[in-house]
Formats: C-alpha cells, structure tokens, sequence
C-alpha cells in the first residue's frame, strides 16, 4: 500500500496540479491587488463608489444586499479577463511561436532514405494489383 502511495505522489501530474494550486494562489494575490488598487477606484470615478456592496432592497421587511452579488460578479468578470490578456494569451501566442519554431526545423530525410521510401511505395502499389498485370 505504501509503495503504490509513493508511486502516486512521484507521478507529474501530482506535482504539476500542486505547481498550479500554488502559482494560481499566488497570481489570484496580484489580481486582487489589481481590482483593490486600480480597477476600483476606477469604478469609483465612474460611479461615485469603489464597489456595489451598498445597493440593497427590501421586500417584505426582509433585506436582500444584491450590491455584494454584483461586486462579487464584477471582481470575478475582472479576474478573468486579467487571466486571459495575462495568462492565456501570451501562453497561446508562445505555444504558436514554438511550434511554427518546430515547423520551420523540418529537415529533409537524406537521399538514401528518400530512395528507400520510394521503392517502398512502389512495391505496396506493385502487390496491390491483380497478379496478371505484374510487370517486374
């Protein structure tokens, strides 16, 4: 049992989703810092508040605070786009130079391999027609 447990944790995938967790606290800190310092003060400017926590009704006496509702669907709105213009985007744009990098590195296989592959080819069509029109 133990040693099944060992080769469980020393697989990648443990490690890169623990690697993931971790950055993925790590960047949610900086984004929170981004929407705490910049993006709110900017709704502030535009709206008059730094957020929406104060918009609430009130029905039948009881009190419903939608304005933590929509701050907290503003915030994860923000995050995400930060995510994407940060995160996703530049990983896309990398991965694309990386593999047109790969494309342009295809060599051509040297002549005597190219001749191979040429008889090869020859000889599957040679067999595939009828026995009657075999030409060698």
């Amino acid at each position: 049992m133990l040693s099944g447990f060992k080769n469980f944790i020393a697989r990648g995938n443990v490690v890169d989703l623990a690697v993931g967790v971790v950055m993925g606290a790590a960047f949610s800190s900086v984004v929170n810092g981004l929407v705490e310092s910049f993006i709110n003060p900017l709704i502030a400017v535009m709206v008059g508040e730094p957020n929406f926590d104060n918009i609430a009704f009130t029905f039948n006496g009881t009190l419903f605070p939608i304005g933590q509702f929509i701050t907290a669907t503003v915030k994860f709105f923000l995050i995400a786009i930060a995510v994407y213009l940060f995160v996703v985007t530049p990983m896309n744009k990398l991965t694309e130079a990386l593999k047109s990098e790969d494309e342009n590195k295809k060599v051509e296989p040297p002549e005597n391999i190219a001749l191979l592959r040429e008889i090869r080819d020859q000889l599957k069509t040679l067999n595939n027609r009828p026995p009657s029109q075999r030409n060698l």
